[in-house]
């Protein structure tokens, strides 16, 4: 198949591609092609000005009057409303607060509130490692209830599902593979079973065409410093579906969460809807940053993104494996399109020299443990002319055995 394409064709498909224009709305390093948003995204312009503007005008000249001529304390919601419309959520069900990892403990301990007399938490085996943590932390708190895992209490989720599961831990799109669950049929499955779900999104909000509310969603939770570029160490979100906002309760109950937060009074009183999930005062620069940063995703079709991340990984596997055949490369991506997120993973006997080789000469890319290279792929701000110019540099790295040298050894890393 790629022996058709040439670089003709492929700069022919950029000057038709409809999400072009918006690489220009990002602050991208030059000769680099970066194909790491999913760990961390670049900056968008308008998150740098937000961020100065916030640090110098805000918090450097207005102080404590910010809280209110700037919007401070409103952000959390205003934002949530924000992140739904990228993650097809109505208003009124998702905050921005916290870390993901708090988060998962809110929802986690929220659904499993809605499901007192089901005393087991499913996860995957292969989730994201807070995941995991956090699953068994929660659980450790609760001496009634235990964890199952995907993969090594049965193979599948849906074997796992018996009369005693309240709450099923999912990955939308796993970190390691891009494997993309379907969530609608998923999430029907599990509440058919009587359970709720928790729904990671952190690789997906940002870079697919998410539907939480068509889905029928119980929880989420995501990341924004991936695809949705807020910055490092952005802040997270939390999605609870209005069906349940009234019942849910979350353990962390901080002032942020209160129905009068600045009536100081003795005794906790849970605000009402989606505000009841907000814990402490939140990191306001990074808040304000993300606040620039969505104004990136002005204009833009999430359909339409889907169409040329698909396009793109798509390219991508098929160059590779046309290309660089001879070179130990395995892919570990789906090739269907309904179970794949936006990036790609091929195994190699030496993934980690050559993903350093390759960060030398301007392809960022990242590593993951054992033995994979992984590649994300952003629509907003990637080419189809990257995707090409970055086979060929793997290509190139891979016939002159260029990661052999010594500097890209694992004994060289810093972690």
């Amino acid at each position: 198949m790629s022996q058709d394409i040439t670089l003709e064709v492929i700069r022919n498909r950029d000057a038709h591609d409809g999400l072009r224009q918006f690489r220009e709305r990002f602050t991208i390093p030059e000769n680099m092609i970066y194909l790491d948003g999913n760990s961390l995204g670049p900056a968008p312009k308008s998150a740098l000005a937000a961020l100065e503007r916030a640090a110098h005008a805000e918090w450097g000249q207005d102080l404590i009057r910010s809280w209110n001529s700037a919007g401070w304390f409103d952000l959390p919601l205003k934002l949530g409303d924000q992140v739904g419309a990228l993650t097809g959520a109505a208003k009124g069900q998702i905050a921005v607060c916290d870390s993901t990892s708090i988060n998962i403990f809110k929802a986690l301990s929220a659904a499993a509130s809605l499901r007192p007399d089901r005393k087991v938490i499913v996860a995957e085996g292969a989730s994201f490692p807070t995941d995991l943590y956090i699953a068994e932390g929660f659980v450790a708190s609760q001496p009634q209830l235990s964890l199952k895992l995907q993969g090594v209490d049965g193979d599948t989720i849906e074997e796992l599902l018996s009369p005693d599961v309240g709450v099923v831990l999912l990955n939308h799109v796993n970190y390691r593979s891009g494997y993309l669950h379907h969530m609608k049929a998923m999430t029907a499955r599990i509440q058919a079973a009587g359970a709720l779900v928790v729904w990671d999104l952190c690789h997906s909000a940002g870079a697919l065409d998410v539907q939480l509310d068509d889905c029928n969603a119980d929880f989420a939770v995501g990341c924004t410093y991936k695809y949705i570029n807020g910055g490092p160490g952005a802040p997270a979100f939390i999605y609870v579906a209005k069906r349940h906002q009234a019942q849910a309760r979350q353990p962390l109950s901080g002032w942020w969460g209160h129905a009068r937060p600045f009536a100081f009074e003795q005794q906790y009183e849970a605000a009402p809807a989606i505000a009841r999930f907000l814990c402490g005062t939140q990191p306001i620069l990074s808040m304000q940053t993300l606040n620039g940063a969505l104004e990136a995703w002005q204009g833009v079709s999430m359909a339409d993104l889907r169409s040329k991340s698909l396009a793109l990984t798509d390219l991508f596997i098929n160059l590779v494996e046309e290309r660089c055949k001879d070179f130990d490369l395995q892919l570990i991506t789906p090739r269907k399109h309904e179970e794949r997120g936006s990036q790609v993973g091929f195994t190699h006997p030496h993934a980690y020299e050559v993903m350093q080789a390759l960060i030398a000469d301007g392809v960022v890319g990242d590593f993951r443990a054992p033995d994979v290279l992984r590649f994300g792929f952003t629509p907003l701000y990637i080419s189809f002319e990257n995707v090409w110019n970055a086979v060929e540099v793997l290509r190139d790295v891979l016939s002159t055995e260029r990661w052999k040298e010594p500097r890209f050894a694992a004994k060289n890393a810093v972690t």
